[in-house]
């Protein structure tokens, strides 16, 4: 219900409502009762109060439930936008602009008429007459569930029909990889390329690529040979415009780690900071001074979007098997598993918040614990006089 409380002024009672507009900004609006600062009239004023609060508050859920649902979602927009992080509300822009609130807006739909039916549908439209796969329909989900209950909590609606809709099945991931011979060989052709530092990161560290832009020479303590992943830079349209969101924070808490810099990882950060005190003598002023490590020979760090585009563009070129930039961090993570490393640890290297996602991603490589245990269990059973005699 709306806001409101009474007011004393030139000795007669009046009502103050704490509105919105369309915008989301706060705006007062005053009605006078005509009931007189005295005995028994407080109780009158406060009745006048509690009407004129329900009628607003009718008068805005009437006004929004006649709002198409496509429109609707394009204001719940506008009201989250300060509230949450710019890659975040790219997401959810683009999610809306280009499948949300074109189909509703085709449909007719009001907000008010909003059923789980209708939600279904759209669901059902994405994946077959779009091939939109399940994940994605799933962050369209999340979308409607956020908005309609932002509409339930504002009593734009009484009930929300989001409680009746079935959420798509996640489809499990099934990540691809490298052998350490592929890993061998992509390093080979990668010699002095653009990308080569962001791929000898991904795969020795298993480092995202958000993580890797993000890296700067504040991270990297030579003294204590250590690397602190803190910081991350990702690129994201917002508008039809690139924008590229750093962050002092990583993706989760367990994403903030700090990992041991090996003696040829330091090599390669001198040799690089080298370089590029050199490239800073050559250019003079026209160098741009930057905290980022991966940067180009101007000083300009390198946009996260070009480590994917020019990856692949390198696999392509030297005949590779086709695998994604991230598929490297997967790469990492199946190497420490052949050779023993435990699955809590490749989780705290990797910087999984869970030890969930760590193994639901990887259990299906755990040949050698696997192999430990059938081990064990051979030695500590024996069954050979239990197996049937062979047929003549």
């Amino acid at each position: 219900m709306v806001a409101g409380h009474l007011q004393e002024k030139n000795g007669y009672y009046y009502i103050v409502l704490n509105l919105k507009d369309e915008l989301n900004k706060r705006k007062t609006k005053w009605v006078a009762t005509g009931l007189e600062v005295k005995k028994g009239n407080k109780k009158l004023a406060e009745k006048r109060l509690f009407e004129e609060r329900q009628k607003y508050a009718n008068a805005v859920r009437h006004a929004a439930q006649d709002m198409l649902f496509s429109d609707y979602m394009l204001y719940w927009l506008r009201i989250i936008k300060p509230d949450v992080e710019l890659d975040t509300y790219a997401g959810y822009k683009g999610n809306i602009d280009l499948r949300i609130a074109p189909y509703f807006k085709m449909s007719g739909i009001t907000l008010g008429e909003l059923n789980a039916a209708s939600i279904q549908e759209f669901y059902t439209y994405c994946r077959s007459d779009l091939g939109v796969s399940n994940n994605t329909v799933i962050h369209y989900h999340a979308n409607i569930s956020a908005a309609l209950k932002y509409a339930l909590d504002k009593d734009f609606i009484t009930v929300n029909p989001m409680a009746k809709v079935k959420r798509p099945k996640q489809i499990k991931y099934s990540a691809s990889y490298y052998s350490i011979e592929e890993l061998e060989q992509l390093f080979e052709c990668l010699r002095g390329d653009g990308v080569e530092f962001p791929v000898l990161m991904a795969a020795f560290y298993g480092l995202r690529r958000s993580e890797i832009a993000g890296l700067r020479w504040r991270d990297i303590d030579f003294q204590n040979n250590t690397i602190t992943i803190v910081h991350t830079v990702v690129q994201t349209c917002v508008d039809g415009e690139t924008v590229i969101v750093a962050k002092d924070r990583a993706k989760n808490k367990s994403s903030c780690r700090s990992l041991p810099l090996v003696p040829q990882f330091r090599d390669l950060l001198i040799r690089i900071r080298e370089h590029q005190a050199l490239c800073q003598t050559i250019c003079g002023n026209s160098y741009h001074k930057s905290e980022y490590i991966y940067v180009n020979d101007l000083g300009f760090p390198v946009k996260p979007n070009y480590i994917s585009q020019h990856f692949s563009m390198v696999l392509e070129k030297n005949g590779l098997r086709h695998i994604r930039f991230h598929d490297l961090r997967h790469s990492c993570a199946s190497l420490l598993l052949k050779n023993g490393v435990a699955m809590k640890d490749i989780q705290a290297w990797l910087g999984h918040s869970t030890y969930n996602t760590t193994a639901e991603l990887y259990a299906h490589l755990d040949s050698a614990s696997k192999e430990n245990t059938g081990a064990a269990m051979a030695e500590a059973m024996d069954i050979s006089r239990a197996l049937p005699a062979a047929q003549s």
